[in-house]
């Protein structure tokens, strides 16, 4: 209220100067002339105010952080130094020292103007390009920079120079996520026992090398414990080269061959060094679960994912990536024991690049099996992808061992509104283990295309057939040392995946489908998943067809018992009126061969910035089933992310837990947060804690002001955000936003100035005057600081402690000086914000 009845008597006051000044201005040959006086008015005792620097709309020289626009285009947010100058008019403004360095990482061609640092300087001098000019918008806090284009280098949009890239700090980490379930039998049809499952993905960065290492640990009912290491290898970015170093374990790319696990080197491009990047392609595992069950994904034989889904069709996005390709074969273990087995295809889009770009991987090293059975045979591959004038696209690559040689060539075209094709031939020769050598040919089509017009995605569509004498390098050498590894050699394999708009408010549709058949085996893969969504009036909907068709086919079973479909409806409708932020969800999943469960329940979100996630649900099923029921809850906190669940049916109830998150150790101390990305940021403030971090739900800093934001673009500037909604009363941000551009797999440091004591609005007061405005005030421990005077001796302090000490400046040239010992009563305001008087003793510098 002080604050608001302030500037009310200010724009009163300016006002009544402007009538003055418009009273006068026919005869005013000079500048207009704001009369301090009237500010006076009502505190004849004070001195006169200082407002030289105001009277043409300048303010005071410093520091400023501020966002750069340069000819219309935001290039950057920094802090920046400016200083006060004349100019022809006479009046005072605000110019920014900006460094030949920073104009060349803006773009400006500063090699072809040598004079910018004839100065010798610090500051470039803008005179030396002709018509450029800066303005410094200071309420919005924006400077403008207009230069001609003829000085200014063309740059792809987002594109940061490899100059500005932030190789990090050096720190150790460690992502881990632990999850269980405990079940307990109801009936003789039940089982009693218990399942873990633990990843742990250590790390370490010292510079531009990255250390990293995942390893898996498992127990399920009736087994020992078993600890798989996934991978471990060390790696770093050669930047001349736009590619990373690989050393270790990792897997060859599979653009242009299979993939390849090995344990060895690789060089290989990084296409997100490159301003045109496209990101790779990961696929999402969607499926139907009958009951309250359990997921678990594994790729090349490594379990990579576990977790706990509720009864219904679902979708599977966060898997922590493992480094390289192949097929995930998935298995949805139910309440009751039963299993279902598919397999979702890893795939990658039609083969192509830019006109001039050539990306290569070159790999050296053993091949690294899943079975510790098999041969450690050396083996090398390179490849390569160049791109051609009218959007052709040539590639093609080489991989070669002792027991294997293949030569691949391919070809792809962009066919602008048709989509994009590519193709390729493989010709290989083979010596597997107890078998003559063959030769063969594989050949493969993929195609995609983004109808936008009608709506139409094709994400992946591809094709693949192998000829009788035709084998992958990874099946000759799983020969040697697994007598099964040919058991199932692939003749045709096909995959798709689609989504449909059907506009006008009809919904969507989505289609996903892989298809295999086998040279000697006598029955063929399959899983299809066909869905259905929309939204009417806020209630969303939707419908889920899969079938999953000997997804486990190199199993003994019959081909019947190895076939299930399953059908699903969800129906979610809106509660907010009732409880806010929570849903009333229906659900009924039909199985070919389990029968039909219907489900009602209730979901939501709940506590600060959304942190916690619930649902509770009752259901039934026939054939037996019985009633089932399950209530989960999902909590994203400050030091990582607790999941727990209860479900049961008649045979048997289950507890399943879950606990993920991240330890950061670095120069500062340890931090705690929620699971850690390939990359980070280490947010530090100092002070501020238990402040909101935009958009990630429930990170918050912690106890020192420190936390981890994980969700960032490599080579890409990213905005880090701290909200201030919820920021303790006795700190003050100076700044809320930071920008950074992480290097791949770095933890880059966002500093931010916090201003921690308390906020006071004090009246200073000398010789029972009060301090005329546009005084300037600086605390005696913080000289870098300065608060104006506002009307009626007011000003407005952040980070003051209970006791501290004031100097005040004023006049022309501030000549007139006084100080002020305060001593600050016990806070009771609900504002958070302190209201005292002080005098402020005068003497003269």
């Amino acid at each position: 209220m002080v604050r608001s009845y302030q500037k009310i008597r200010f724009v009163q006051q300016a006002f009544f100067a402007a009538i003055a000044l418009g009273s006068y201005s026919e005869t005013l040959c000079a500048r207009e002339f704001f009369n301090p006086e009237l500010i006076e008015l009502d505190n004849p005792g004070a001195g006169k105010a200082d407002l030289s620097r105001f009277e043409s709309g300048a303010q005071a020289p410093g520091t400023y952080h501020v966002e750069i626009v340069l000819n219309e285009q935001v290039v950057d947010a920094q802090d920046i130094a400016f200083t006060s100058v004349t100019d022809a008019e006479g009046n005072q403004q605000l110019a920014p020292c900006l460094g030949v360095d920073q104009l060349k990482s803006w773009g400006v061609k500063t090699e072809s103007f040598p004079a910018l640092s004839g100065n010798g300087g610090e500051c470039a001098d803008l005179r030396a390009i002709s018509q450029a000019s800066t303005t410094f918008e200071f309420s919005t806090q924006r400077l403008i920079i207009s230069i001609p284009q003829a000085a200014i280098s063309a740059q792809a949009r987002d594109y940061v120079p490899p100059d500005k890239w932030d190789e990090g700090v050096t720190a150790a980490l460690l992502n881990y996520s632990v999850t269980g379930a405990s079940n307990q039998a109801r009936s003789s049809n039940g089982y009693n026992g218990q399942s873990q499952y633990a990843n742990l993905r250590p790390g370490i960065n010292v510079g531009p090398w990255r250390l990293r290492n995942y390893t898996t640990w498992s127990r399920d009912p009736g087994s020992e414990s078993r600890w798989d290491q996934v991978y471990t290898y060390a790696q770093r970015a050669i930047i001349p080269l736009r590619a990373q170093l690989m050393l270790g374990d990792s897997t060859a790319p599979a653009d242009v061959f299979d993939m390849m696990p090995f344990r060895g080197a690789q060089l290989a491009s990084d296409d997100e060094m490159l301003p045109d990047s496209q990101k790779g392609y990961a696929p999402v595992v969607r499926g139907i679960a009958r009951t309250q069950a359990q997921v678990v994904v594994r790729q090349n034989g490594y379990q990579i994912y576990q977790s706990y889904v509720s009864p219904g069709a679902f979708e599977i996005t966060d898997m922590y990536p493992t480094g390289g390709a192949g097929d995930l074969d998935v298995t949805i273990k139910e309440a009751d024991g039963s299993e279902q087995h598919f397999t979702v295809p890893f795939a990658s889009l039609p083969v192509l690049q830019r006109e001039g770009r050539l990306k290569y991987a070159l790999t050296a090293g053993q091949y690294r099996a899943y079975n510790a059975g098999v041969e450690k045979t050396p083996f090398g591959q390179v490849t390569g992808i160049l791109g051609m004038a009218h959007g052709f696209t040539l590639y093609g690559g080489v991989q070669t061992s002792s027991k294997y040689h293949a030569l691949a060539v391919g070809m792809g075209k962009n066919l602008g509104a048709f989509g994009a094709i590519s193709a390729d031939v493989t010709q290989a020769r083979s010596s597997p283990k107890d078998i003559p050598s063959s030769d063969g040919q594989a050949w493969r089509a993929r195609y995609n295309k983004n109808f936008v017009d009608t709506g139409t995605n094709f994400a992946i569509a591809g094709y693949r057939y192998s000829t009788r004498g035709y084998y992958g390098m990874q099946e000759v050498l799983d020969s040697w040392g697994n007598n099964s590894a040919l058991q199932n050699r692939r003749r045709n394999h096909s995959d798709l995946t689609m989504s449909q708009n059907l506009g006008h408010d009809l919904g969507s549709v989505m289609l996903s489908v892989a298809r295999e058949d086998y040279w000697n085996a006598g029955k063929s893969m399959e899983s299809w998943s066909l869905g259905y969504n929309n939204t009417w009036h806020s209630i969303s909907y939707g419908l889920t067809w899969t079938l999953s068709k000997n997804g486990n086919a190199g199993s003994s079973g019959s081909q019947k018992n190895n076939n299930d479909q399953l059908m699903a409806l969800n129906l979610s409708v809106p509660l907010e009126k009732l409880l806010p932020q929570s849903w009333a969800n229906y659900g009924v999943n039909s199985s070919k061969n389990n029968g039909t469960t219907h489900s009602v329940g209730v979901s939501g979100v709940a506590l600060r910035n959304n942190a916690l996630s619930w649902n509770v649900q009752q259901g039934y099923g026939t054939n037996g089933v019985g009633n089932t029921g399950n209530i989960n809850a999902d909590y994203k906190g400050t030091y990582g992310e607790a999941l727990a669940g209860y479900s049961y049916d008649k045979n048997s109830e289950r507890l399943n837990y879950g606990l993920q998150g991240g330890v950061v150790l670095h120069s500062e101390g340890v931090t705690l947060s929620q699971p850690l990305g390939e990359t980070n940021v280490l947010i530090k403030a100092p002070g501020a804690k238990d402040v909101d971090i935009r958009n990630q739900p429930g990170s918050r800093t912690d106890f020192r002001g420190y936390t981890i934001v994980s969700n960032v673009s490599v080579y890409r500037k990213n905005d880090i955000t701290l909200e201030t909604e919820n920021m303790p009363d006795d700190v003050e941000l100076d700044i809320t936003t930071r920008t950074v551009t992480p290097t791949r797999g770095a933890v880059v440091k966002a500093d931010y100035v916090a201003s921690v004591g308390r906020r006071v609005l004090m009246t200073l007061v000398k010789n029972n005057s009060l301090i005329p405005f546009g005084a300037m005030v600086t605390l005696a421990d913080k000289e870098n600081k300065q608060f104006i005077v506002g009307d009626a001796g007011q000003v407005y302090l952040t980070g003051l402690q209970v006791k501290g000490s004031l100097i005040v400046t004023w006049g022309e040239e501030h000549t007139q000086q006084c100080h002020a010992d305060f001593s600050l009563p016990e806070q009771n305001a609900a504002s958070g914000i302190t209201m005292v008087t002080v005098n402020c003793y005068q003497d003269r510098k």
